[in-house]
């Protein structure tokens, strides 16, 4: 249990670079997401088609393939970025497609009869978007956005698959050194289920106080 002790900062470092995974890609994924959902439901053809492309794509493509295309194709195209960049940019677009999935039926509780009236009062499309479906749409799907999120969080781990050193790439050095997996693991889990806690009664709270009473 000693080297918990002398290891406590590159794990503190590693569950930092975890959480900067998480956070950074969390909101970008949800700007993205929102946007994606937006297209979706818009009556120009075109954007509904790339959006539902979008979506499709990341959806059936397994995210480590992504990452290690990303790791490699990234640079022969001319952007040169540190891996961390790199994974979160990944991140911020695999996420995004389940994010607007998830905003998409939110849209399906915004009331007919509240968008008509929006119409009566003279608002645009853009107007009915911004003012009335989008709103209500991310207040209703709080909670599937909470579980994206928390999948997110899961998904942090494969990070080290492209060199990113985070929670799961500093729990496998130190087992290397150690050779305590099931302690070492065991511990890196609970620390995983403790953000995605965190993470589930965030979602919860801000469910019932925003909820939509109608």
């Amino acid at each position: 249990m000693d080297f918990f002790v002398t290891s406590a900062g590159p794990i503190a470092e590693a569950l930092g670079t975890t959480i900067l995974l998480a956070v950074t890609a969390g909101i970008g994924s949800i700007v993205l997401g929102t946007l994606i959902t937006a297209a979706r439901i818009s009556p120009v053809p075109v954007l509904r088609g790339a959006a539902f492309a979008y979506v499709q794509f990341f959806v059936n493509v397994p995210l480590l393939v992504l990452l290690v295309l990303a790791v490699f194709a990234l640079p022969d195209a001319g952007f040169l970025l540190p891996l961390t960049p790199t994974a979160i940019i990944v991140l911020t677009l695999y996420e995004a497609a389940y994010v607007a999935e998830a905003v998409r039926s939110g849209v399906n509780t915004v009331g007919r009869g509240e968008i008509e009236a929006s119409r009566a009062l003279g608002f645009s499309l853009g107007q009915t978007l911004r003012v009335l479906v989008i709103p209500q749409s991310l207040r209703a799907a709080i909670q599937p956005i909470g579980n994206v999120m928390i999948a997110l969080t899961m998904n942090t781990a494969l990070a080290a698959a492209i060199g990113v050193v985070e929670l799961t790439s500093a729990a496998n050095k130190l087992n290397l050194v150690e050779a305590q997996p099931i302690l070492i693991f065991t511990a890196a889990g609970l620390v995983y289920m403790v953000l995605a806690l965190a993470i589930g009664l965030t979602a919860g709270r801000l469910e019932k106080k925003l909820r939509i009473r109608r």
